[in-house]
């Protein structure tokens, strides 16, 4: 309010960006204003369409007149806040410039501020940037062209249709031009099209999914390709579903075969795992027996690897086994030279944890689903590689026979893999874990991560899956003492 009672309305600088990715026309007006010494508080930065401020302060222009070189102030922006603006600014998010531009503001106050993982608009341009680069990874990999024959002058010309969630179309435009540069494409979407004529890319407005054609006759045979390629031995339904969300299906003619190659993958599945024990004579009868033959094993392509197998290890007196079997997913390096298992890193981490829960390893039985180390040489290192689930149904004949003689009260599974070994199926740690679930064979099963998953982690998200990973150990003590 002035002496007269009346509201005084502050003046805001507001700047109509050309195009809702154009970050160098934002970076431009962006280091004016701060040359000017307009704090984000009195900028406005408007999209073309995007309607005023109804109940908002006086509007002024920016001002285009050449800064005062002499007297204007030196903006500073370091590498990293660049790479993720230019990213960020793609973003559908309306906010996203004024982010950027509180950012930019404040970097010349705090020039390591990009460095603070703890500020939250720091963390917010990181999301940005990583969901830009998410998106454009889904235009790259689910983009479907479809043929419409031309006439003998023109060619034939290929068209796809894909929903983008942010201003990404115009970014990726170079990547399909070389990567199609041969063809006359056009890709259309809800926030632009591209085109391109085998020499020049034109661009056009927004286009409806009517405006894409339906199907062509090579969709037939990409879809008998795509189903001879599915792999029932790799399939991760989750996993499948994280990189290939359903949005993206409808466009994709090979989709509509997911639901019923994944349903004959799991069954072939079943059947892998039944036929397990046949490629085994009859089970081995003693410890000392298994792990002699363990070494002699060479059904899987682990075995065959410059390698040797490692024998599950546990207390030979009856009376100190506290009935609790843990079930890691294979040796490591230091396991393979040592011939024990969960000596490593992993395993020290483990002894760390089972101590804080009041579980004594040395009254437990330790062992792997996979007996052998599967990896991959790079120079003098050998690199740790996942076994397939072909091979841990494999080997689960060892994991069973195991079981058979140790009659554990209750197996702890570490891990996916260990869980499959365990069950049969693909599991999901999340919905599994912190739960008992029952056995045929007898007994409980108790799932959680690998402590190998938690050394990949560091900061708060490594404190985060450390107290689950107690929480669960804490879980399994007490049940432990319940059916002592």
């Amino acid at each position: 309010m002035n002496e007269t009672g009346e509201r005084i309305v502050p003046v805001c600088t507001v700047v109509e960006l050309p195009a809702p990715d154009d970050f160098a026309f934002w970076r431009e007006r962006a280091r004016t204003l701060v040359q000017q010494g307009v704090p984000p508080d009195q900028v406005v930065w408007r999209e073309p369409g995007q309607a005023g401020d109804l109940f908002g302060g006086n509007e002024a222009s920016i001002v285009d007149a050449p800064v005062d070189t002499a007297a204007a102030r030196t903006v500073r922006a370091n590498k990293r806040y660049l790479s993720l603006a230019k990213n960020a600014a793609l973003h559908s998010d309306p906010q996203r410039f004024a982010l950027l531009y509180r950012l930019l503001w404040r970097l010349q106050i705090n020039p390591r501020l990009m460095d603070d993982k703890t500020d939250d608009d720091v963390r917010r341009i990181e999301e940005m940037d990583k969901n830009v680069r998410r998106d454009s990874h889904k235009m790259h990999a689910f983009v479907r062209f479809r043929r419409i024959e031309g006439d003998d002058a023109d060619g034939d010309h290929y068209v796809a249709w894909f929903e983008p969630e942010h201003h990404i179309v115009r970014a990726n435009a170079g990547f399909f031009m070389r990567r199609f540069a041969n063809m006359q494409w056009s890709i259309l979407t809800p926030k632009g099209c591209l085109h391109w004529d085998g020499e020049t890319m034109r661009e056009s407005p927004p286009a409806h999914k009517s405006d894409a054609p339906d199907g062509d006759p090579v969709e037939e045979l990409w879809r008998s390709y795509y189903a001879s390629i599915f792999n029932p031995s790799r399939l991760k339904v989750g996993a499948m579903l994280s990189e290939m969300p359903k949005k993206y299906w409808k466009n994709m003619p090979e989709a509509e075969l997911i639901p019923a190659l994944i349903a004959g993958a799991q069954k072939r599945e079943a059947e892998m795992v039944a036929q397990g024990g046949s490629l085994f004579e009859e089970r081995p009868e003693t410890l000392a027996a298994i792990d002699k033959a363990i070494h002699a094993c060479r059904e899987c392509p682990i075995g065959a690897l410059d390698n040797d197998a490692v024998m599950g290890e546990g207390p030979s007196d009856p009376e100190v086994f506290s009935g609790l079997m843990i079930v890691g997913e294979q040796p490591g390096d230091n396991e393979d030279v040592e011939g024990r298992p969960f000596v490593g890193p992993a395993g020290q981490l483990l002894d760390v944890h089972l101590q804080k829960a009041g579980i004594e390893r040395s009254a437990a039985y330790v062992t792997n689903a996979v007996k052998h180390f599967k990896f991959v040489q790079r120079g003098k290192r050998r690199l740790h590689q996942s076994p397939t689930a072909k091979e841990i149904d494999t080997c689960r004949w060892w994991l069973e026979s195991e079981r058979e003689i140790v009659q554990p009260k209750l197996t702890l599974a570490l891990g996916a893999s260990a869980g499959r070994a365990m069950l049969g199926k693909t599991v999901s740690i999340t919905k599994a874990r912190g739960m008992p679930h029952k056995l045929e064979s007898g007994g409980e099963l108790w799932i959680t991560a690998h402590p190998s998953y938690l050394l990949r982690l560091d900061g708060e998200a490594r404190d985060k899956q450390e107290k689950l990973f107690d929480a669960d150990l804490a879980a399994v003590a007490e049940r432990l003492a319940e059916l002592a």
